[in-house]
């Protein structure tokens, strides 16, 4: 049994190391469907389930929710780095509608599928279900964000994990078959196909090589802003049932990092790789005290997540029909809220390789805004339990 902290967090980062080599790779099929960080939290779930890891002696407890509560700022205002609020803004209003209606439809999903649901759900369910929110109008990172503030139980955060990925695999399959009926959905609504003449407005920076200079600048600014918006955030006051200390400190970071994103200082290199470290790392410990000994309410989890997207799939065919969408901003909008900023721009390049920006911003956007969805939802859905 391991007792000791430092060993804990050692192991982690090895295991999450093994697969992120893996990944890149190549010769692993698995992981070109289930994200690595979904593998190591399922390892490292079955580690503690199986009696590894002792919460009870020991300082693993304390060390990884010491690091948890350090690195969990620092990550989400790394991931803001390259969100240039001005590229966003030349999108034009339309595309920007399209995006908020898109993460309006989700949230409604959630309301309704835990108004049907949640006499069946374990009774912080709706916790759970604010970060799976999150990751639906965001990403991952926005995930383990409301995980944080919210300090949903672990194995029911699991079950949401595994729905994520399951569904989010079903969806992106879905979205890129939809391809092929583009010109017909487009007929269908009508849709002015010029609006997406702006290609030269919205452009995609590469990022120059990382230095060393840059790693130690990113590493130092991020724990020292880290350190200091949780020393401001527990300065300010609660506000409801989800507004705390922890809360207040990413709001802080997520205005920093938006800001930064818009100067020079948002295009150092290693700010992406160093934010998946913290990723993995973070949810490595969420995962060390999870327990897999009860999974009969696993599947409910999977019923909810079916009945959001079909309030999302009926509420953006409306949206699309009454404003005469074409089928290239919903599925780019849809994706980059359930997807993120890895599958975004995948699925914008399926439809034209010049509009592959567009799929960044947009993923970009669910970045900022993610986390703030889902502990808005996370909020409505408290009040109704």
């Amino acid at each position: 049994m391991i007792t000791d902290g430092f060993l804990l967090i050692s192991l982690l980062l090895a295991i999450s190391a093994a697969l992120v080599v893996a990944d890149r790779s190549g010769r692993f099929k698995l992981l070109k469907y289930v994200p690595g960080f979904v593998i190591l939290y399922i390892v490292a779930a079955l580690l503690n389930t199986f009696g590894v890891f002792d919460h009870d002696g020991g300082d693993i407890t304390v060390v990884g929710d010491t690091l948890r509560e350090v690195m969990l700022p620092a990550m989400i205002l790394l991931m803001l780095f390259k969100c240039d609020i001005r590229q966003i803004i030349k999108l034009g209003p339309k595309l920007l509608l399209t995006f908020a209606v898109t993460a309006a439809s989700i949230i409604i999903g959630f309301i309704i599928s835990y108004l049907i649901l949640h006499s069946s759900l374990d009774p912080e369910a709706w916790k759970a279900l604010g970060a799976l929110n999150a990751s639906w109008t965001g990403g991952s990172a926005n995930m383990v964000a409301v995980q944080e503030v919210l300090q949903a139980p672990e194995n029911v955060f699991g079950y949401v994990l595994i729905v994520d990925t399951v569904l989010y695999s079903f969806w992106l399959l879905l979205i890129f078959s939809s391809v092929t009926v583009s010109d017909k959905f487009d007929k269908w609504t009508k849709a002015d196909m010029s609006k997406l003449d702006f290609t030269d407005r919205v452009s995609a920076e590469e990022e120059k090589p990382m230095t060393l200079s840059s790693i130690f600048g990113l590493i130092g600014f991020a724990l020292l802003a880290s350190a200091l918006a949780i020393r401001l955030g527990e300065l300010l006051p609660e506000v409801g049932a989800v507004i705390d200390g922890t809360a207040w400190t990413i709001l802080i970071v997520s205005v920093l990092g938006l800001a930064i994103g818009s100067t020079r200082f948002g295009k150092t290199a290693g700010s992406n790789e160093l934010a998946t470290i913290l990723l993995y790392l973070i949810i490595g410990i969420i995962a060390s005290g999870s327990d897999f000994t009860s999974l009969a309410e696993a599947p409910l989890y999977l019923v909810a997540g079916i009945i959001v997207l079909l309030v999302h799939i009926a509420i953006m065919l409306i949206y699309a029909k009454l404003t005469r969408t074409e089928l290239f901003s919903i599925a780019v909008a849809s994706t980059a809220n359930i997807g993120g900023i890895a599958s975004a721009p995948v699925v914008a390049g399926a439809f034209n390789r010049q509009l592959v920006p567009v799929g960044v911003l947009f993923a970009l956007m669910g970045t900022f805004l993610g986390t703030f969805l889902g502990l808005w939802s996370a909020q409505i859905l408290s009040g109704l339990a």
